[in-house]
């Protein structure tokens, strides 16, 4: 069976990932520097679906690891409703695979002109959306053919988690860091989470985790929605027992991106909880050799390459997901 575009770039992503690691160590460093000379006072996160997602991971990171608020921007506030914020103080963090979607610019340059620092995370240096940043950090994906990002993904993730690891001088992280890459091949070795038979008759499921799980709970559900045409929501555990557990009781599939941190045993305990009353729980445990904040990236690895291979067992094609392209060019 001929390999998918999917396939490849997601097996390519931890050369991509030690490749950017070192180019943006520089970048990076300098960055911290300045975040510590002037701490922001809030950070923007500015992006639209995987990208989007990505923010999800960092308002967890920056602010469990930096104590500084983390909030997404609603890009229609300017390109909708043409109103600027004052952001005066604040760091805006714009996340892009290609850097030329206009109402992801657009919100970037009002960011800015509301007096935020901008640091770009993108894959195209030479974008609008690039050209517009203080800081520029690529992902050093490579071209991304496949229409479901699967590197860049992992790679703005790893971007973030090296900013934080620089800007808070946090050595552990930095040498979680090194180690990732290898970690991720090993990720690629292991059993798959996932399989075609788990996913063949299911049309609707929920993707439940915890803080770091939840962050990218949003992804997963995203990729069987994209990919499988599955009907997929995420919700944190804990925010799942406000009202939507009640849906376990028609015997729901209940995706559970496990994070070895310091909401795992509350997970665990949430999980046993809608087990009891119904839930069928397929479970997508982190490997906990990896460090706890780039544990999520172990689990995306390996999801990425389980929901390709399940799409080609099930016929469908995951270079082609039904009426979607790869740049989404909305105002």
């Amino acid at each position: 069976m001929t390999e998918s575009r999917m396939h490849i770039e997601a097996q390519a992503t931890p050369e991509v990932i030690k490749a950017q690691l070192q180019a943006n160590a520089a970048i990076c460093e300098q960055l911290g520097a300045e975040l510590r000379q002037q701490p922001p006072t809030g950070i923007m996160m500015i992006g639209r679906g995987t990208s989007d997602h990505a923010g999800v991971f960092a308002k967890y990171l920056f602010e469990v690891e930096a104590g500084v608020p983390v909030f997404a921007a609603a890009p229609s506030v300017a390109g909708v409703y043409n109103s600027q914020l004052k952001l005066n103080g604040c760091l805006a963090i714009c996340i892009s695979q290609s850097g030329q979607s206009p109402d992801i610019v657009e919100q970037a340059k009002r960011a800015k002109a509301g007096g935020a620092k901008l640091v770009a995370i993108v894959n195209v240096t030479d974008s609008p959306l690039a050209q517009l940043a203080d800081t520029v950090l690529p992902l050093h994906a490579g071209p991304e053919l496949a229409v479901a990002a699967t590197k860049s993904y992992l790679a703005s993730l790893s971007a973030l988690a090296q900013i934080c690891a620089y800007w808070q001088q946090n050595d552990e992280l930095k040498q979680a860091l090194t180690n990732l890459p290898q970690q991720l091949q090993a990720t690629q070795k292991a059993p798959a989470c996932l399989h075609a038979e788990q996913l063949q008759n299911l049309r609707h499921c929920v993707v439940l985790g915890r803080g770091f799980g939840y962050a990218i709970a949003r992804e997963i559900a995203l990729k069987l929605k994209e990919v499988l045409g599955i009907h997929a929501e995420a919700f944190s555990s804990a925010e799942f027992l406000h009202g939507p557990v009640t849906l376990v009781e028609k015997h729901l599939s209940v995706f559970n991106v496990h994070i070895y941190d310091e909401g795992s045993d509350m997970h665990q305990r949430q999980l046993a909880d809608i087990q009891k009353r119904g839930a069928h729980i397929v479970q997508m445990p982190a490997p906990e050799a990896v460090h706890r904040r780039l544990q999520p990236l172990a689990v995306m690895q390996r999801f990425y390459l389980d929901i390709e291979h399940a799409a080609r067992q099930l016929g469908l094609n995951p270079d082609a997901p039904p009426g979607l392209k790869k740049v989404t060019e909305t105002h």
